[in-house]
């Protein structure tokens, strides 16, 4: 769970904006905030999840293997024995990946992977258990999550009130976002059991909101305030507060049109893009994974202020916060960035 576990103190870069402006200075330097940067692991291959258990990393990569990394930086790549084969294609393959809150005791964690069914490619949630090296398969949660090459969403969060919430892209299907008895262009929300939460707003429906495009990043404030990163088409990317029920507007609307019905995003990317993978949450501020912005992005909730927090480390995919330091895992080798000879990377970040 991409929560906080310690302190972290930010350096604030002053200023203000709208919803689509930035407060960076002309040179698109990051706030001067005194980073140490420091690299964990390096060699991963497109990686895609961060978790972190005591003083191990479990990061999942795009084409079918979980890797165990030590805190010495020791990499031991952990297969998959699952009923259906993860089959990696464009942007689909083993993406979501989250320990369960008992897993020290139980060992178990939750897999969102594509999978491939009468010529169709699909997406389903499963529970797995590490048992001698070997990530097993336990349960089906959710299965026939429309999937394709490209909009699968894919990240999974536990949220506050211990439910598993998923984020699902519009499988390049755009009116299905519209369409709430579809599972596409949605955040979905289930009980750790897979079964449907009574409190769901729509009758025995998982879709908890609807009207995304490319949802994937989820996050919560201390007073469990949703957010999430919305992938926009050509620009117009999106940080959304997310509220039960409330339909996001792809493909009616995007950036700061309007109708009645349907939100408008918290920020948006404007005519730029940022391609935000993943979202965190920390004192006030969101932290985004900018993969084509080549960025670590931050977002001021109370100044309503946007500025780069880290640049120049390459395709940013996901996020971790803990005990006072920030990981976040690159994605240089995910067939659309230029990889350097010691890609993919896990960097630790932390602040003087």
């Amino acid at each position: 769970m991409k929560k906080l576990t310690g302190a972290i103190v930010f350096i604030l870069l002053v200023g203000c904006s709208a919803n689509n402006t930035d407060t960076e200075d002309q040179t698109g330097a990051p706030p001067s905030n005194s980073q140490v940067q420091q690299v964990i692991a390096k060699e991963l291959d497109v990686p895609w999840d961060i978790n972190k258990h005591e003083n191990t990393f479990f990061i999942s990569q795009r084409g079918g293997s979980i890797v165990e990394v030590g805190e010495a930086g020791e990499k031991e790549e952990q297969e998959l024995s699952l009923s259906k084969d993860v089959v990696e294609k464009g942007e689909g393959g083993l993406l979501g990946f989250l320990l369960h809150p008992s897993f020290s005791e139980t060992q178990e964690a939750f897999l969102y992977h594509t999978y491939e069914q009468e010529g169709k490619l699909l997406n389903r949630v499963i529970t797995i258990k590490l048992e001698e090296g070997v990530w097993k398969e336990q349960s089906v949660l959710l299965d026939q999550i429309p999937g394709d090459s490209i909009h699968n969403g894919g990240r999974l969060e536990m949220g506050p009130d211990q439910k598993l919430y998923v984020s699902v892209g519009d499988a390049a299907k755009q009116s299905s976002a519209q369409d709430k008895n579809t599972l596409s262009g949605s955040i979905l929300r289930m009980n750790m059991d897979g079964t449907v939460p009574s409190d769901n707003p729509f009758d025995q429906s998982y879709v908890y909101s609807y009207g995304h495009r490319n949802p994937q990043g989820m996050a919560w404030d201390e007073d469990g305030t949703m957010y999430a990163a919305e992938h926009g088409s050509s620009a117009h990317d999106e940080i959304n507060i997310i509220k039960p029920g409330h339909n996001y507007g792809w493909p009616v609307i995007q950036g700061d049109e309007e109708q009645e019905g349907m939100e408008t995003p918290l920020f948006h990317s404007g005519d730029e893009t940022w391609a935000p993978s993943a979202l965190a949450y920390n004192q006030g501020r969101l932290f985004a994974a900018g993969l084509r912005g080549e960025q670590l992005r931050m977002f001021d909730l109370e100044e309503k202020a946007s500025s780069v927090y880290v640049q120049d480390v390459g395709r940013v995919r996901d996020i971790l916060i803990a005990e006072a330091s920030m990981y976040i895992v690159t994605n240089n080798t995910d067939g659309r960035g230029t990889p350097g000879p010691e890609d993919d990377k896990l960097i630790q970040i932390t602040t003087e």
